[in-house]
């Protein structure tokens, strides 16, 4: 009796050895489903391309004019890369290193300071100079102040003695708030005809992207994207909290800094380029996490990217070509992304 007690007990424990394991899926199936969602995006949003690249070409395709046309198209896409490369990464890296996964990075007022830069330059200086402010320089100084800013904030706030990331989030709260609070208040000041130019460049939109930034902004984000994702292993484990982290070897103040100045340069070419987009990243980060049954963000980061991708240039598809409104792209983003952050914080019951 003894006897077959003892085998069956070793025969289970053999059993549950190899059930257990340390892979990035718990199983092939999920392997495979992680596989076929990702392809599925990627061949969908690169249909969404294509079709923003040629569907409803007023020139015919035997005429001349026809791949200039496509390639003013081709602007605006490129522009939308560089959005969903900004803010999927950013987003996701940012949750990971806060270890919370509904803020944004957009709570250290990115959105805001944009709108003060360009609501201080249209009351000082009047609309003429305003619409001037384009070109390489006023972008360079665009993405150098608000990264300053970031790296000020980091620097003040998690290196002290006081060091601490919660306090960080709420000092970015409290500057974003003051920074909105302040651009309001010029703009009432403003002309009706000045209101009404500024208030078309705060509205994030692919249309605003000049071509003559891709360069520049090109080169910084695939650096800063390679860079966020070769440290992939270490947000792994800056996810599982502080003390966690600390108990298993990584220096968690180092890696904080040195992932959020990532997430600001990020997210400072973005805006900069395009505009706010304050949930778009929340809403891809949130579907990723859904949509990938694994924390590895080896295969995070590639789901964040496909999904953001589809979003972005399948919502500028149907509302160019099916409801031709295409001013109201990035409302309608932002409305289904602060609703889903609405949802989350209802459901979860905290921040």
């Amino acid at each position: 009796m003894k006897s077959t007690n003892k085998k069956t007990v070793n025969s289970y424990s053999s059993l549950h050895r190899k059930k257990r394991s340390a892979r990035v899926f718990r199983s092939k199936k999920e392997a495979r489903r992680y596989w076929i969602l990702l392809i599925t995006l990627i061949v969908l949003g690169l249909l969404s391309s294509y079709g923003l690249m040629v569907y409803n070409n007023p020139v015919p395709i035997d005429s001349p004019s026809f791949i200039p046309v496509v390639k003013r198209r081709m602007v605006a896409l490129i522009a939308m890369i560089i959005a969903v490369i900004c803010q999927s990464l950013a987003t996701v890296a940012f949750q990971s290193v806060t270890n919370n996964r509904v803020i944004t990075p957009s709570l250290l007022g990115f959105e805001a300071l944009y709108s003060t830069i360009h609501t201080s330059a249209m009351f000082f200086f009047g609309a003429g100079i305003f619409i001037s402010f384009t070109g390489t320089g006023p972008f360079l100084i665009q993405v150098a102040v608000m990264v300053l800013m970031c790296l000020i904030l980091y620097g003040w706030l998690l290196s002290g003695k006081y060091g601490n990331l919660q306090l960080m989030l709420l000092v970015g709260i409290i500057i974003g708030t003051g920074l909105r609070s302040l651009s309001t208040f010029m703009r009432k000041l403003l002309e009706p005809s000045e209101f009404d130019i500024l208030q078309a460049k705060l509205f994030g939109s692919v249309n605003n992207a000049d071509p003559e930034y891709f360069p520049i902004a090109i080169t910084l984000v695939v650096i800063t994207a390679i860079l966020l994702l070769a440290n992939s292993k270490n947000l792994n484990v800056m996810s599982l909290g502080k003390d966690i982290a600390t108990s298993l070897g990584v220096n968690h103040k180092f890696h904080v800094i040195y992932t959020l100045v990532l997430v600001s340069i990020l997210m400072s070419i973005s805006t900069a380029l395009i505009g706010p987009l304050t949930f778009f990243g929340f809403l891809v980060a949130t579907l990723s996490y859904i949509l990938v049954p694994t924390f590895d963000h080896r295969y995070i980061f590639p789901m964040a990217l496909a999904s953001g991708f589809l979003i972005l240039t399948g919502a500028y598809f149907v509302m160019y070509h099916v409801f031709n409104a295409q001013g109201v792209v990035s409302v309608i983003i932002e409305i289904v992304g602060g609703v889903t952050f609405l949802v989350l914080i209802l459901r979860k019951k905290a921040l």
